[in-house]
């Protein structure tokens, strides 16, 4: 064993994420960076690159060894996605959903063959995954869902819609939540696996968006679209129950979409600041600019610690309700603010596309709003310190 493995041996999740900070952190400035502008102009969703990131063991990362996943926790997955935020927030929140929405559903409710189904092809990222439960009448209501699953012998039949489905177009595989009972009732939902080559369902538009434009946001349509019941998750009506669990740890990638996303613009900022010279010095040297860097640094680092802090507690086995709730609502809200930041301290050059803070700030907002809005978390937020 030479020194590093015994570094590792003695403080393993340290040392790993160490690795796996490195490690992604090349990968990023080598495959992300040269092609960030144009994927974002052309609204691009490099597909390509998917496989090349589960040769990281980046599409599999929660899942285990044993079915073809990279057998990690939370805290390492946590740190792949702010690296890669850093770079490219796009690419990180596709790789997010696939991760903790598609894969993550399969491998916490899935039966055994489904799990050796799907899995393997999914953390090789030679399939893509997607997951749907936003619809156009019910974002946050999600209760009241239209998409409806019949039960047709041992098949069901889905008629409905999704939107805003984040990797949907290039999905080989979906997850997708439909009502199975009444409207309201919280078990009257069912999750199922499809292929997307199945007769009855397409992927339809593209969303032409503000920012996380490489990162494809489309509406998925099931027009009798038939499926065998051995393509359930779980029991039925326990879809939007799994939902719940779901979004728990969802919102903990989004966290740290947003940790990335701050950071990525903070330190193009600090960069660009100590560049910069007006009156004969680095603007960074005057106070105005360098009080500035300090809140966004304090404020960066508060929502690590807190997104690290829920991935923990992920890890431990314990519930994140509120945990990562708190982290999602802090690093989304702290992102917008840092990237806002960003530009007024690349003055003119951060609203131009030459320099990446105008892009770091469209591209934060949607932390804000994606798996829970800003207001949803408040609202689950509040429920939890009341509850006892």
């Amino acid at each position: 064993m030479d020194t590093r493995e015994k570094e590792i041996a003695k403080n393993p999740s340290d040392e790993i994420c160490d690795l796996i900070k490195e490690t992604v952190r090349d990968f990023a400035v080598l495959h992300l960076k040269p092609h960030t502008r144009t994927w974002d102009e052309q609204q691009h969703f490099p597909k390509e690159l998917f496989k090349a990131m589960g040769d990281l063991g980046l599409m599999g990362m929660v899942i285990p060894e044993s079915l073809g996943g990279a057998g990690l926790g939370y805290r390492e997955y946590v740190t792949a996605i702010i690296e890669l935020a850093k770079v490219d927030p796009s690419i990180a929140l596709s790789m997010a959903a696939h991760n903790s929405l598609c894969t993550n559903h399969i491998y916490m409710f899935g039966n055994d063959e489904q799990k050796q189904k799907y899995l393997p092809g999914l953390a090789s990222g030679t399939l893509v995954g997607a997951w749907g439960l936003t619809e156009p009448n019910t974002g946050s209501d999600a209760g009241n869902m239209r998409t409806v699953a019949v039960r047709d012998g041992n098949d069901w039949v889905i008629n409905g819609s999704k939107n805003f489905i984040t990797n949907g177009k290039s999905a080989d595989v979906l997850v997708v939540i439909t009502r199975s009972g009444e409207p309201g009732d919280k078990h009257g939902a069912t999750a199922f696996v499809i292929d997307s080559n199945t007769p009855g369902f397409s992927a339809g538009r593209k969303e032409d968006k503000l920012g996380m434009r490489a990162s494809e946001t489309v509406e998925l349509l099931f027009q009798d679209c038939r499926i065998p019941d051995s393509q359930r998750l779980g029991e039925i009506g326990d879809g939007f129950i799994q939902s719940l669990k779901i979004l728990d740890g969802g919102r903990i990638s989004i966290a740290a979409l947003g940790v990335g996303t701050a950071w990525g613009a903070y330190e193009a900022a600090l960069a660009y600041s100590k560049e910069r010279k007006q009156f004969g010095k680095a603007i960074c040297d005057f106070q105005a600019i360098a009080f500035k860097l300090a809140d966004m640094y304090t404020d960066a680092q508060a929502s690590s610690l807190l997104t690290f802090h829920a991935a923990a507690l992920k890890d431990a086995g314990e519930k994140v309700t509120l945990a990562s709730s708190v982290a999602k609502y802090h690093s989304s809200e702290t992102a917008v603010r840092i990237a806002n930041e960003a530009v007024q301290i690349f003055g003119g050059y951060g609203f131009v596309k030459d320099y990446p803070a105008e892009k770091f700030y469209r591209d934060s907002k949607l932390c804000t709003i994606g798996e829970g809005t800003s207001e949803i978390q408040k609202m689950v937020i509040s429920k939890e310190i009341l509850r006892n």
